[in-house]
């Protein structure tokens, strides 16, 4: 099984670990492309502040993460998994593993990025700022660059069993799974169901949704759970206390589906 999941922009403070070593990364395939990213951000964060701001999407309250990002070859890293502070890796709070399951998680968990393309939870990197929307002066838009690279890339990162995809659209925009892999590629939805004057009203609630997600991975990670295709996780999540609607898709096309909950927490 292998595990898509978006970054967080809230992420853990620079490492006391030694500053990056792109040949340790995994996804060697990467490398180059990881390099080109990295270059042109460095240069645009060590250039015009103000331009870089702009570039990055950041507010004046969070002007300073310019430097952090002029200084990402000489930063401190930390593993991937201890890095990323979101509502989802909240959820997921991999720390709290058993080993077994942390063991699984090192080698099931892929989590994408504008900078590094994607990396395992064990890669070691320092705090950054460029989401996977972010628009390069030399390189463009960074979904689109990625597409290449991923596409010859994760394919073989993808083996021959389940591939549960929690990106969100940004991310999910650098490498959509084609053939045979999208065969047995899921998708999920969180879906929050309540009545409403007797009827049932059924919403998309961002922060909730990305908490589920995070709760499920924790779930079959911790479960041991080993689901080799779509209609195998469908039963896991299942097994697991979970409402989910599905219905197999037409040959080649990934599975969607939907996890129906009736609390918000």
């Amino acid at each position: 099984m292998l595990v898509l999941l978006p970054p967080s922009e809230g992420k853990a403070p620079a490492g006391r670990g030694a500053p990056l070593k792109p040949e340790s990364l995994s996804l060697p395939g990467l490398g180059d492309a990881r390099a080109t990213v990295l270059e042109e951000l460095v240069a645009l964060c060590a250039g015009d502040e103000a331009k870089a701001q702009e570039v990055l999407g950041l507010s004046d309250g969070l002007r300073g993460e310019v430097a952090k990002n002029a200084a990402l070859r000489t930063a401190g890293t930390r593993p991937a998994g201890e890095l990323y502070t979101g509502v989802l890796y909240d959820a997921l709070d991999l720390a709290s593993l058993d080993a077994e399951a942390r063991r699984r998680a090192h080698r099931a968990l892929l989590v994408f990025s504008g900078l590094w393309g994607a990396v395992r939870i064990g890669d070691r990197i320092p705090p950054y700022r460029c989401s996977m929307g972010v628009k390069l002066p030399g390189l463009g838009g960074l979904g689109a660059f990625w597409r290449g690279p991923m596409a010859e890339v994760l394919p073989e990162a993808a083996g021959d069993g389940l591939v549960l995809d929690l990106r969100s659209a940004a991310y999910a925009s650098a490498w959509r799974p084609k053939g045979e892999v999208a065969g047995r590629t899921a998708t999920v939805r969180v879906l929050h169901s309540r009545l409403v004057d007797g009827v049932e009203k059924r919403s998309v609630v961002s922060h909730f949704n990305k908490a589920t997600k995070g709760r499920i991975v924790r779930g079959l990670l911790s479960s041991g759970a080993a689901p080799r295709s779509p209609g195998e996780l469908v039963e896991a999540l299942r097994g697991l206390g979970y409402v989910v609607e599905a219905e197999p898709p037409p040959a080649g096309r990934a599975w969607a589906l939907d996890v129906v909950v009736t609390e918000i927490h």
